[in-house]
């Protein structure tokens, strides 16, 4: 990982031209929809592991709903939402916009809604990610730990006009709730892949997660 976002290496031309190429190939095996929920493989060594479809599309009209009509919204380390939101198929998708904050280049291929982020450096953004861009910021850290949260922590007080929708852990309930507020709900996400340890969702609104 980089010191610095700009410190981090500019994609050359090559590059590009193969990213571009891989893509055309996952675009083939999901049916031509690069917006599909798996179309980029999972790298376990990132600690990436894609939500269900279901998780995604119900995380993804919450969002929606919190955002409001024109509003913006951030997915921080879940792309998995970000390409549900894309794909179009969420009433109320083409009503607000986002953008994808990841460290995984690959996702270089959305253009400009793609942010390369690290969590290392929680505040390396670039300038028009201004403070309170966001209606509602949605973050999946990757890693069950109190450094990374806090770390991301930072990122999502920097971006969000006041909601957040955290996606981590049960393990992590109180450390959530110290660094940004948020309380457990009753909805429990799942992935495309089970994971070991029990996954779930907190928020700092009122919300109909909080029910199930």
């Amino acid at each position: 990982m980089s010191d610095s976002d700009d410190d981090a290496p500019a994609l050359t031309a090559q590059t590009l031209a193969a990213l571009q190429e891989f893509y055309h190939e996952t675009r083939m095996q999901s049916g031509g929809d690069q917006f599909t929920v798996g179309a980029v493989g999972e790298d376990w060594g990132l600690s990436q592991f894609w939500y269900s479809d279901d998780t995604a599309t119900r995380l993804a009209e919450e969002v929606i709903r919190e955002a409001g009509e024109g509003g913006r919204i951030a997915c921080v380390s879940a792309p998995s939402v970000y390409q549900k939101l894309k794909q179009g198929v969420v009433p109320g998708s083409d009503r607000v916009s986002v953008v994808v904050l990841e460290f995984d280049r690959r996702f270089a291929s959305y253009g400009r809604d793609f942010v390369f982020y690290d969590f290392n450096e929680p505040l390396a953004l670039p300038d028009s990610l201004e403070p309170g861009s966001f209606d509602i910021v949605l973050a999946d850290p990757p890693y069950l730990s109190r450094h990374c949260l806090s770390q991301m922590s930072r990122t999502v007080r920097h971006l969000t006009r006041g909601k957040v929708l955290l996606c981590s852990g049960a393990v992590m309930e109180e450390h959530a709730k110290e660094l940004l507020g948020v309380n457990l709900c009753s909805f429990l996400p799942k992935h495309n892949k089970n994971l070991a340890n029990e996954f779930r969702c907190y928020v700092n609104y009122p919300s109909q997660l909080l029910s199930g």
